[in-house]
């Protein structure tokens, strides 16, 4: 069976699509500016149950995810359309009013304008269609398709926190039900993703970033999809990969390096910087996890000494 990643690279190829590559496509505007347009897609118990989150926090994420789109190209998102197709039994209910107040909340924290959208009726599942636009100067968009052989491999935050977050609910955990502060954080990481935007602005206005990706599917994932775009290989060290401080507490040393890994979600950003440029970097918010290689396509993991191939182990679809 295809994977959703395949089948889109099919597409791409059957159809001539040269726009598709990246977080977002990159459209002309005028003479100074490009706009970056994303697209993500909300359903109900494949990307989210509703008994694990609130409206507020549904609302929060559904456009959490498009900004970082935004933010993974350096961009400053500026405009939305929100489409949803809701089944009656929410429809009835304050479900709707409390899920934009949510949406509401973090766009004016980022100057997101709602400009559109639509609203439909669905059988029994709710679905979530979020468009945001952004903008970024003429050409200087970050894309995927631009890492060298060389650059340093640097990603921001911690991970593997939402997908820790996401074992929790699994296993009986929510939201203010007196757990831990340490574990209310984890399902925060999960419910309430913060888009990187403040980083993304600060990379771009400095020119440091040479190519960037959001760790949305994990970060095995996402640096295959930057190295396959680049034609180039990376190297990663194990012991430099900066693990969620509440997994290290809660889960086994070895789950905690394998959610770091492949647990999707975090909606960090992952970047590489010109080896020349790594001491401008130096900022805490981020951590150098590796280097760019000329082994096209393969990423290596070193751990204590030992090496391995690490394949893309992130969430998919298919």
């Amino acid at each position: 069976m295809l994977s959703e990643f395949e089948f889109i690279g099919n597409i791409k190829s059957k159809y001539g699509l040269g726009k598709i590559g990246d977080d977002c496509a990159v459209l002309p505007k005028n003479s100074e500016t490009d706009l970056l347009l994303t697209a993500d897609m909300l359903v109900e118990d494949i990307d989210f149950l509703l008994d694990w989150t609130t409206p507020e926090f549904l609302g929060h994420k559904a456009l959490a995810v498009s900004l970082s789109d935004i933010a993974s190209m350096g961009g400053t998102p500026k405009w939305a359309m929100l489409s949803i197709a809701v089944a009656e039994n929410l429809w009835k209910t304050d479900f709707l009013d409390r899920f934009y107040a949510g949406w509401f909340a973090l766009a004016n924290e980022h100057g997101v304008e709602l400009i559109g959208g639509d609203v439909s009726r669905s059988p029994d599942k709710l679905v979530i269609d979020s468009t945001v636009c952004g903008e970024v100067a003429k050409g200087k968009a970050i894309l995927r398709s631009t890492a060298k052989p060389g650059d340093a491999i640097f990603v921001s935050g911690t991970l593997g926190g939402a997908a820790g977050g996401l074992k929790l609910l699994e296993n009986g955990y929510g939201h203010g039900k007196h757990t831990s502060d340490f574990l209310q954080n984890l399902i925060l990481k999960q419910l309430k993703p913060q888009p990187q935007t403040g980083l993304a602005k600060l990379l771009h206005t400095h020119g440091i970033a040479t190519a960037m990706i959001d760790v949305s599917d994990g970060l095995s994932s996402d640096l295959f999809h930057l190295c396959k775009q680049s034609y180039v290989g990376a190297k990663i060290y194990a012991e430099k990969v900066p693990i969620n401080e509440g997994l290290v507490r809660h889960f086994p040393t070895i789950e905690c390096l394998q959610m770091a890994l492949d647990g999707g979600e975090d909606f960090e950003l992952l970047f590489t910087v010109d080896e020349k440029d790594i001491s401008l970097l130096n900022s805490p918010a981020v951590t150098l996890i590796g280097e760019i290689t000329a082994n096209i396509d393969i990423i290596e993991l070193t751990d204590e000494g030992t090496s391995s191939i690490l394949k893309p182990g992130g969430y998919r679809h298919f």
